[in-house]
């Protein structure tokens, strides 16, 4: 199947390793470039909710955006865990972005552009971005490079924890990488239950990337390397990209 019915009950078990305090630090680095101060932040593709639970701990008013109801379930079920003000989830797939206001940043993280398989569907969320981003304010978001996701294919990867057990298999061709998952969790009464879940990312360039957004009216388009305030390098594994709208 292609939602995140089973992957939304162990995302945060198989993604113990991210480092979600570092990136929200890196994150807060950038938000200083801005051209207006960051008080409301809009985490599209939000996911189960971490970094967006995290920066409400940091003191911002948050909106997590997601496609799939489980992750968005598994980000309410985090309630109540930090203080500061509640964030406000919503159902929406990144293209189709609809907010009530405009926030003075934006953050997608993980790289969920990459998800996004159609680059018109990308063009539209830069577009949907830029309507509901503060003039002067922030947009950054980060991408696995067309160098990391073809050297996956043929790639075979497992991860586990005492009560998940993850294989996953890529296949890359044509700028499209595939994921294929086998999920088995453990349930309460002691028996493995399994789950087949199909992912699937595209490959873009920075120079895409950079016409893009600069047709969707950003501008002063940025690329920083895996979390530092540096250049990418030739083979960096994620880039972030930082801009501000017009």
């Amino acid at each position: 199947m292609s939602s995140y019915e089973g992957l939304a009950a162990s995302y945060d078990a198989l993604t113990t390793d991210v480092g979600y305090e570092k990136r929200a630090d890196f994150l807060e680095k950038l938000f200083r470039r801005s051209r207006i101060p960051v008080h409301t932040v809009l985490d599209l593709a939000c996911g189960t909710g971490t970094m967006t639970w995290l920066l409400t701990g940091r003191g911002y008013e948050l909106i997590g955006v997601d496609g799939s109801e489980e992750m968005l379930a598994a980000a309410m079920e985090k309630s109540g865990q930090v203080e500061g003000i509640p964030p406000i989830f919503l159902h929406q797939s990144m293209p189709q972005l609809d907010l009530y206001g405009t926030v003075d940043a934006a953050i997608c993280c993980l790289d969920s552009l990459n998800y996004l398989t159609r680059p018109a569907d990308v063009q539209r969320t830069f577009r949907r971005l830029h309507l509901f981003i503060a003039p002067g304010g922030l947009l950054v978001f980060d991408i696995n490079t067309v160098a990391k996701l073809a050297a996956l294919d043929g790639q075979v990867f497992l991860d586990e924890t005492e009560d998940t057990y993850c294989v996953w298999r890529t296949e890359y061709h044509r700028g499209l990488c595939t994921y294929y998952m086998d999920l088995f969790d453990r349930r309460r009464d002691g028996a493995w239950q399994r789950e087949l879940e199909i992912h699937r990312q595209r490959a873009y360039t920075t120079e895409e990337l950079t016409g893009w957004l600069r047709a969707a009216g950003f501008n002063d388009i940025r690329t920083w390397g895996d979390g530092k305030l540096r250049r990418p390098t030739e083979n960096e594994q994620r880039i972030y990209f930082s801009c501000i709208r017009e």
